[in-house]
């Protein structure tokens, strides 16, 4: 008895095994299908993606940022935060309140006008102190930005394009992105919804509005890339590439990253079937270690880019150029620019 109890043990077993080992072998499911412009080139150079235009070098989420960023790498990818104005505007800022970056207090992005951030040019050129670490509330002390020399910047240090010249010689204004559309008509752009809930919903819908109004001029849907860390915003970006927006690119919310992870370590990610175009990650999340060629390799089966995030020293960047990554987010454009430039183009 105990003899055919084995036996029938051990069939399934090697039924199991079999059945785990063709799917382990099995073509991976598209997650993006036809090219990926996000992934590396065909020799392996990943692509420079400035975090918020590289905010080590000038105050993040402005225009004169991402000029700069354009100056190192013309073909660099732009990422960038977003949230709605009372007056409807999306505007680049990486908090929901101006009271960070700006010299205003207590203001708070849904209820201060566009309009009124223009015509009272308030300067998006602070780094205005939190009250505690990962805290929110400002202490009221109102500090210049400064790049990681420790040097003050203005407009007029960046060096723009033939014909571009500075809104103004000393403030960083506020920035749209509909100015980010027009002003960088072939690159691509990652941009993070930073409002969820009722207001993020209303955030999305004018952010794919304004994409469908400039789609025909500045090929939107195919250069953009949304993102969110926040679920009901996810949802509502599956839900509009099933229905509308059939070509809709977006990167996943944790839960999707985490189920990807979790298929992905006993070889099972076939079951992956996220519509994702890239994965943007951390090397590090929790005591797990995502930074590894299996798992680089495992989503570029599946054809979604991966990038780090966000990685500032030099170390950590010829670490993942040597892991094949797709690209990699930093505060420091310059630095990885030159990086990849020796590797690359000797």
């Amino acid at each position: 008895m105990m003899k055919i109890r084995f036996n029938s043990f051990m069939a399934l077993f090697m039924v199991f095994v079999v059945l785990w080992s063709l799917l382990a072998m099995a073509p991976r499911p598209q997650s993006h299908q036809g090219d990926n412009p996000l992934r590396a080139d065909p020799n392996g150079r990943p692509h420079i993606v400035a975090h918020a235009g590289g905010n080590m070098e000038f105050p993040d989420n402005t225009l004169e940022a991402f000029y700069n960023a354009y100056s190192i790498d013309a073909n660099v990818i732009m990422e960038m935060d977003v949230a709605l104005t009372k007056d409807r505007v999306v505007v680049l800022t990486h908090d929901r309140t101006f009271d960070r970056k700006t010299s205003l207090l207590n203001a708070t992005v849904s209820e201060t006008r566009y309009q009124d951030l223009i015509e009272q040019e308030i300067d998006f050129g602070y780094e205005n102190p939190i009250d505690r670490p990962n805290g929110f509330n400002v202490t009221g002390e109102f500090i210049r930005y400064t790049n990681y020399f420790g040097e003050t910047v203005t407009p007029l240090d960046v060096s723009y394009p033939p014909g571009v010249v500075a809104r103004h010689p000393e403030k960083f204004l506020a920035t749209t992105l509909e100015e980010m559309i027009i002003a960088f008509p072939n690159n691509y752009f990652v941009v993070e919804l930073k409002q969820y809930g009722e207001l993020g919903l209303e955030l999305l819908d004018e952010v794919i509005a304004l994409m469908e109004r400039l789609d025909e001029h500045y090929n939107t849907f195919e250069r953009i890339t949304l993102a969110s860390f926040h679920e009901d915003i996810y949802d509502a970006f599956r839900t509009l590439k099933e229905t509308d927006y059939p070509f809709l690119n977006y990167s996943p919310q944790n839960r999707s990253l985490t189920l990807f992870y979790i298929l992905h370590v006993p070889s099972l990610s076939f079951f992956y079937r996220d519509p994702v175009i890239t994965f943007h990650i951390p090397m590090r999340q929790g005591n797990f270690n995502l930074a590894t060629r299996y798992f680089v390799r495992t989503a570029q089966r599946h054809n979604i880019a991966v990038h780090y995030w966000t990685i500032n020293n030099e170390e950590d960047m010829r670490f993942l150029i040597d892991l094949g990554v797709d690209g990699i987010l930093t505060d420091r454009p310059t630095l990885l620019k030159s990086i990849l430039d020796e590797l690359f183009d000797e």
